[in-house]
C-alpha cells in the first residue's frame, strides 16, 4: 500500500447537529469549512495536510460497511480531533455504542498519542432512550481518560483556534517522538553498541545511571546515588522510586539474578520513608520482558498487569507493591524514552493518582515490617 506524502487528518463528530443555541450552524459545515482551511495552510510552499470527514468520501459499494470504514479511517489517520459535543452518534443497535464513541474509543487502542479532544457546547439530548444510554456511556468513558483538551469553547472561532492548536501540538509532538525513536533505531552502532561491548556489571552500570539521571530530571526529583534512587512527584504524593537494571534478555538467570525480587528487601529502606512514600521499583530491561517473566518477579500472577509500549507495570493490590519494567533500554535514548512513555503512560491513563495511593500505603506496610524486624 502507497504511503501518502501528506499529513492524514480525520475530523470525528456528530454532522447534521447544531452547533449551539447561539450560532445555529451545523457541524457538517464547521468540518467543511475547517478541511478547507486546514488543506490550504502552506508549509515551506507545500500543502502538508489532508483531511478526512465521512461527508466528502467516497461512496461505498456493497461488500463495504460504513462502521468498519470508518473505524479503518481512525486506524489509517496521523491525527484524529475529535469534537465532541455529548452526542455518542449513531450506532448498529439500540445497545451498542455510538459511533463517536468507537471512533475515540478505537484510536485510544490503538494509538493514543494521535488524538487530540475538543469540547464542544452541549447539544440538545436526545428523548429516544437508547441514545441516551449511549451518549451517557460516551460521557463516562470520556471522563476517564486524559487526552489532550482545548480550551472553553464558546463560539465557531473558538472552535476553529482550538483545532489549529490542537494539530500544532500534534505535530510538534509527534515529530519529536519520531526523531528521538529514529535515534535510536539500531542497536549496532553508536551508544548501544558500546553498552553491548560491555559485560553484565558493566551494563548495569549504566543503564542504572541513566535511569536514574532519566527520572531526576523530572520537576522536584531528588536524586540519592547512595541507594540508587530518587524522590519523585507523583500525583499529590513524594515517591521513591528504586531503579534496578537486567543487563540481557530477561530469561538470563546470571542477568536477572542481581535484581531478585527487591520488594523482599523493602524494609531496609525505611529510613527513606519518612513524608516518602513507596518504594516503587523501576527495572531497566536490556530486551523485551513479558507479562510472564514480570509476574514471575513478583512471585504470584494475582495482580494488575499492564503491557503497554514503555513495557510492563504490575501492581499488587494486597501488599501494595509496584513494578515497572521498561523494555529494550539499549542506550541513553531508548532508556530516557521509555521513562518518557511511561510518565505519559501515567498522564493519559490517570494511573498517577492510583500508583500515589499504592505507595503511600506501601510505606505503611514496610514501616511495619521494619518495626518487627526490629
Amino acid at each position: 500500500m502507497a504511503t501518502s506524502r501528506k499529513i492524514k487528518i480525520m475530523l470525528s463528530s456528530r454532522c447534521n447537529d447544531i452547533f449551539s443555541s447561539d450560532e445555529k450552524v451545523s457541524l457538517t459545515d464547521i468540518r467543511r469549512d475547517l478541511k478547507r482551511e486546514i488543506e490550504s495552510q502552506i508549509l515551506f510552499g507545500f500543502q502538508p495536510f489532508k483531511v478526512w470527514i465521512n461527508e466528502d468520501s467516497e461512496a461505498l459499494d456493497h461488500s463495504a460497511d460504513s462502521w468498519d470504514s470508518c473505524l479503518q479511517q481512525v486506524r489509517d489517520c496521523d491525527i484524529l480531533i475529535v469534537l465532541y459535543n455529548g452526542n455518542a452518534g449513531w450506532a448498529k443497535t439500540g445497545e451498542d455504542v455510538g459511533i463517536c464513541h468507537a471512533e475515540y474509543a478505537e484510536a485510544l487502542k490503538t494509538s493514543p498519542g494521535k488524538v487530540r479532544f475538543v469540547e464542544l457546547p452541549r447539544f440538545e439530548a436526545s428523548t429516544d432512550t437508547d441514545q441516551k444510554k449511549r451518549d451517557q456511556r460516551f460521557a463516562a468513558y470520556k471522563n476517564s481518560m486524559s487526552a489532550f483538551r482545548g480550551g472553553q469553547i464558546k463560539t465557531v472561532a473558538d472552535l476553529n483556534k482550538e483545532v489549529n492548536k490542537a494539530i500544532f501540538d500534534a505535530v510538534l509532538t509527534q515529530t519529536r517522538r519520531g526523531g528521538e525513536g529514529a535515534k535510536a533505531g539500531r542497536y549496532d552502532l553508536g551508544a548501544a553498541l558500546e553498552w553491548s561491548r560491555l559485560d553484565f556489571a558493566g551494563r548495569r552500570a549504566v543503564m542504572e545511571k541513566e535511569l536514574l539521571e532519566a527520572l531526576s530530571a523530572r520537576p522536584d526529583a531528588k536524586k540519592n546515588k547512595t541507594i540508587n534512587s530518587a524522590t519523585i512527584r507523583i500525583g499529590d504524593k513524594k515517591v521513591l522510586v528504586k531503579v534496578h537494571a537486567v543487563p540481557a534478555a530477561f530469561s538470563v538467570a546470571a542477568a536477572r539474578e542481581p535484581v531478585g525480587r527487591p520488594h523482599l528487601q523493602d524494609h531496609l529502606l525505611v529510613s527513606e520513608l519518612g513524608v516518602v512514600c513507596g518504594p516503587l521499583h523501576i527495572i531497566a530491561c536490556h530486551r523485551t520482558v513479558t507479562e510472564n517473566q514480570a509476574t514471575n518477579l513478583l512471585g504470584f500472577p494475582d495482580a494488575t498487569i499492564i503491557n503497554s509500549p514503555f513495557g510492563v507495570y504490575v501492581a499488587d493490590n494486597v501488599q501494595k507493591m509496584q513494578f515497572v519494567f521498561l523494555a529494550n533500554c539499549r542506550d541513553p535514548v531508548q532508556t530516557r524514552l521509555a521513562v518518557q512513555r511511561f510518565w505519559d503512560w501515567l498522564e493519559q491513563s490517570g494511573e498517577s493518582d492510583l500508583l500515589a495511593e499504592r505507595a503511600s500505603a506501601r510505606s505503611r506496610i514496610v514501616k511495619i515490617i521494619a518495626k518487627e524486624q526490629n
